[in-house]
C-alpha cells in the first residue's frame, strides 16, 4: 500500500471559501414533497447547502481562500514554488485551472502549477503530491488548492442528490521547516467501482451525448451530463473499506484514535458519519460535522471541517488531526498532521467571479 511520511514539512495555514447563496432543503418541498424533504434532512443531517452563481467556479472559491491564507501568513507571492489545484470542477477542458489561478494570484514564473482530477479523496492525495514535490526539490512553500462545485452537475429533478451536494473551495499553505513536524498518510483505490459515482457524458469518451432528460432505473430524472450515484454501492464501500483503512493506518503509525484531537473526515452524510464513529469506537464530538450548513462539498470537505470547527478558536494550540477522504473513483486515503488553531481561518463567503475568464464569443479572446 502507498504509505508516506514527511518530517520536514508543515501545514502553515488553512482557509476556505463558500458562495453566499444558501439553498435550504425545505425549498424542495413543492417538488419532492414535505415528507420526503423532512426524512432526507433527518437521515443525512443536511438542512441547507451553498450554491455558486452561474459563472462562479471552484477556482473562484479557491482563489478567495488562497488570498486569505497568503495575507494571514504575510507570504510573498514569489516564495510560492508550486500550486496544485485538485478538483473535478475545472474552469475549462483546457488549459489547466492551476494556470488560471497562477495568473490571478500573481505568482512567479518560477512556480510549478498543474491540476489533479480527483473528488472526495482530493485533499489527502493532493497533500501527498505537494509534500513529495517539496521534499525532493528546493521548493520551500507551496499552495494546495482543493475545491468543487457539484451543484452545477446535479439535476434539479434528481431527488437522490439535488439536496445533497454543496459548493466550496479551500487553500492549504505548506512550508518546509526545521521544527519537528510530521505528515503521514496512506492512499488506496478500487477502480472496479468507477461507475459508483459518475457523470457519464461531457468527457472525451462520450463527447456528443444527448442532453435529453431521461428517467433512470432508480426512477430519478437526469441527463447523461449529471452526476449519478449508486447509493448502495457507495454506502457499502464507505462502512467497510474506509474504517478498515483507518485502522490499518493506526497500526502502521503505531497510534490510536485517542492520540488525535480531531477526526476531520469527508462529509458524506450524517448516517455514514454515525456508522464510522461506531466502527472506530470514538465519540461523535471527535468527528465534527459541517454538512448541516454546507451539504456534502466533496473535495474540500476536510479543510472545511477544520475551518468550521476551529476557524474562530483564539486559544492558539497545536492540534493533532486524523483526516480521511473517500468516495468517487473509488478513491480514498487517510493522513495525519499537526496544525495550530491560529493558522486555521474562519470560512469566507464570496460571490466573486473571474470576469476575464468568461469567454462566450471569439471577441472575448481578443
Amino acid at each position: 500500500m502507498p504509505l508516506f511520511q514527511f518530517s520536514n514539512i508543515k501545514i502553515l495555514g488553512v482557509a476556505c471559501a463558500v458562495p453566499t447563496k444558501i439553498v435550504q432543503v425545505q425549498n424542495f418541498a413543492e417538488r419532492f414533497g414535505v415528507d420526503y424533504c423532512q426524512k432526507f434532512a433527518e437521515s443525512t443531517g443536511i438542512r441547507e447547502f451553498r450554491k455558486t452563481r452561474e459563472y462562479q467556479t471552484a477556482s473562484d472559491l479557491c482563489f478567495a481562500a488562497a488570498e486569505k491564507v497568503l495575507s494571514h501568513k504575510q507570504t510573498e507571492r514569489e516564495q510560492i514554488g508550486a500550486l496544485v489545484f485538485v478538483a473535478h470542477s475545472t474552469d475549462y477542458r483546457r488549459p489547466a485551472t492551476a494556470c488560471v489561478l497562477h495568473k490571478r494570484l500573481g505568482l512567479s514564473k518560477d512556480c510549478a502549477a498543474f491540476d489533479i482530477n480527483l473528488g472526495c479523496s482530493a485533499f489527502v492525495y493532493g497533500l501527498q503530491v505537494v509534500c513529495s514535490m517539496m521534499a525532493n526539490s528546493n521548493i520551500d512553500k507551496a499552495l494546495l488548492l482543493v475545491g468543487e462545485t457539484l451543484t452545477k452537475m446535479t439535476h434539479p429533478k434528481d431527488k437522490s442528490v439535488a439536496m445533497l451536494f454543496g459548493d466550496g473551495g479551500s487553500a492549504i499553505l505548506l512550508e518546509k521547516t526545521d521544527e519537528t513536524s510530521v505528515i503521514k498518510g496512506m492512499l488506496k483505490t478500487d477502480g472496479t467501482g468507477y461507475r459508483a459515482i459518475i457523470a457519464p457524458a461531457g468527457g472525451f469518451r462520450n463527447q456528443n451525448a444527448t442532453h435529453e432528460e431521461l428517467t433512470w432505473p432508480d426512477c430519478n430524472v437526469r441527463t447523461l451530463y449529471n452526476t449519478v450515484m449508486q447509493g448502495e454501492n457507495v454506502f457499502s464501500f464507505t462502512i467497510s473499506d474506509v474504517p478498515r483503512t483507518v485502522k490499518q493506518f493506526l497500526a502502521e503509525t503505531e497510534t490510536t484514535i485517542d492520540d488525535y484531537d480531531c477526526l476531520a473526515f469527508h462529509q458524506a452524510n450524517q448516517f455514514i458519519q454515525k456508522m464510522l464513529v461506531k466502527k472506530l469506537k470514538t465519540s461523535p464530538e471527535k468527528m465534527p460535522l459541517c454538512l448541516d450548513r454546507y451539504g456534502n462539498p466533496s473535495a474540500p470537505a476536510i479543510p472545511m471541517v477544520m475551518c468550521d470547527q476551529y476557524g474562530k478558536d483564539k486559544t492558539e494550540r497545536d492540534l493533532r488531526f486524523l483526516m480521511c477522504g473517500f468516495g468517487v473513483g473509488l478513491s480514498w486515503g487517510v493522513c495525519s498532521a499537526v496544525v495550530n488553531t491560529r493558522d486555521i481561518l474562519p470560512i469566507t463567503e464570496t460571490d466573486e467571479v473571474f470576469e476575464e475568464g468568461i469567454i462566450n464569443d471569439p471577441k472575448d479572446l481578443m
